[in-house]
């Protein structure tokens, strides 16, 4: 890939990766700032290395992102008034899309008071369904330790944020709907909750199960697009139940109280973006799984 088709391919990405950057920087010029300076490390890369390039542009930006978080140390952030006024020139439908949705006040003061790494985890994976294990290389930890860090973001922000409740009924409506369509083999329904880009991780001890029992689905550590993950649930998981993981909505199969499996189901723009299947027994017993 030469230059010219290597930034067309990257320009492609800008309007996501701007928006993962303003989520996690609340300012406009320091989003860009990290745009620009993950555009620079891709062009110094081997891009024939890269199996996934939006998957690897996120993960520098979030690696950007962090330090600059980091090198701010005590000073003062003012990220609303770092928004462009309207004498700025028009920007695309996606970025003013991107920079309404980031620069919410109430979530951006909620986001200020977090720590830098919980700061990224949260919005890498709950707003951008980025997998554990792939934020565990940003913030230099374990994929246990990163969930972690989420996890107490996601209490943070839900517990300073008005928009919290309105934002988990509708997460509830969507888990509701996909385990409904799942049980009822309803795909076109799974389809329509799906997004199309879906991604279905699972762990070793959920492909073993899925393999020996018969007549189930294939199940690999990971599956792309909402056909294949459809085919995956349609007229299954009919005991699985609405959860908590890790104060995330999700579901679990807990028959008589003993958790069996546990669902991670992220949401982002009204869809599932993500699923992973946790069947584990260590990963199970470091989840906080409340039914509902």
């Amino acid at each position: 890939m030469d230059t010219g088709e290597l930034a067309t391919a990257f320009e492609t990405h800008r309007p996501h990766l701007r928006a993962v950057t303003l989520r996690l920087l609340g300012s406009t010029a320091e989003a860009d700032d990290a745009v620009q300076e993950t555009w620079l490390r891709l062009a110094r890369t081997d891009v024939s290395e890269i199996e996934n390039l939006r998957a690897w542009l996120t993960t520098v930006a979030g690696r950007v992102a962090l330090s600059m978080l980091r090198s701010r140390g005590t000073r003062a952030e003012s990220p609303i008034d770092d928004a462009p006024d309207a004498t700025d020139p028009e920007p695309s439908p996606e970025a003013r899309a991107a920079q309404a949705d980031a620069l919410g006040a109430a979530l951006i003061v909620v986001l200020e008071r977090l720590d830098p790494a919980e700061r990224l985890a949260f919005v890498l994976h709950d707003l951008f369904a980025v997998p554990f294990a792939e934020i565990a290389t940003v913030v230099e930890r374990s994929p246990a330790a990163a969930r972690q860090l989420a996890s107490r973001a996601r209490r943070r922000v839900q517990g300073g944020s008005d928009t919290a409740e309105a934002d988990t009924a509708r997460r509830r409506e969507v888990v509701d709907a996909f385990l409904t369509a799942a049980r009822e083999g309803d795909f076109a329904g799974l389809l329509a909750v799906l997004d199309p880009d879906v991604e279905l991780r699972a762990d070793r001890v959920a492909v073993a199960a899925a393999k020996a029992n018969p007549g189930a689905p294939d199940v690999d550590e990971t599956l792309h697009g909402a056909d294949a993950v459809a085919r995956v649930f349609c007229g299954r998981a009919r005991a699985a139940q609405p959860a908590l993981v890790d104060g995330l909505l999700g579901a679990a199969f807990a028959p008589g109280g003993k958790l069996y499996s546990a669902f991670d189901i992220v949401v982002v723009d009204g869809r599932i973006a993500a699923i992973e299947m946790m069947a584990d027994p260590e990963m199970l017993a470091g989840l906080d799984v409340t039914m509902l």
